[in-house]
């Protein structure tokens, strides 16, 4: 009920800001261009009476719209916190040098990919806060699982053909999964 109000009031303090602060806009000419957010682009007929609705839940709505939008996004990220930095898995479709398709790294690094196109990772949590685990647990973290056909379509997606080609080791220990009849990825 509470985190409720907070968002709400969090999109009533969030939306006056838009008004008196001018946009940057690119037109298709590759130029840009200021816009207030005052003109018929970016009026919006519900804004009203949801920002005076906000208003009454907050009174200091009047002191934030005068600071520098830093500040202002630094005072509403305790309430919303993730305004201020999201996780992101970049997939590079073309790179800047060659136009090559990329892999994502932490992909690579995490999964290791079978010829039978099954991918395994490590249990989650395999190195966190070993002192307070008991041994057992930390045995069966230790353990590696199969990802799902849907993880594994989407680390396939990630990844480049180099990846996915079959490589021969000596004294592989993983080399009686590479092979699996009867299975459909």
């Amino acid at each position: 009920m509470m985190m409720a109000a907070r968002v709400v009031a969090a999109a009533g303090v969030l939306r006056p800001l838009r008004f008196g602060v001018p946009l940057m806009c690119r037109n298709p000419l590759g130029n840009l261009r200021l816009i207030s957010a005052a003109s018929p682009q970016s009026l919006n007929p519900v804004r009203a009476p949801t920002v005076f609705a906000a208003s009454k839940l907050l009174p200091a709505v009047r002191n934030l719209t005068r600071g520098s939008p830093a500040a202002i996004l630094k005072s509403v990220t305790p309430v919303v916190p993730s305004l201020q930095h999201q996780p992101v898995r970049t997939l590079t479709y073309c790179s800047l040098r060659k136009g090559k398709r990329k892999s994502v790294k932490s992909v690579v690094y995490r999964f290791l990919r079978l010829h039978s196109g099954l991918w395994l990772r490590r249990k989650a949590g395999y190195k966190k806060k070993l002192w307070k685990k008991k041994p057992v647990r930390r045995k069966r973290l230790r353990e590696l699982v199969f990802c799902n056909k849907t993880q594994s379509r989407l680390l396939d997606k990630m990844t480049t053909s180099f990846w996915k080609r079959r490589n021969w080791y000596v004294d592989d220990p993983y080399q009686r999964y590479h092979d699996r009849t009867n299975l459909k990825v």
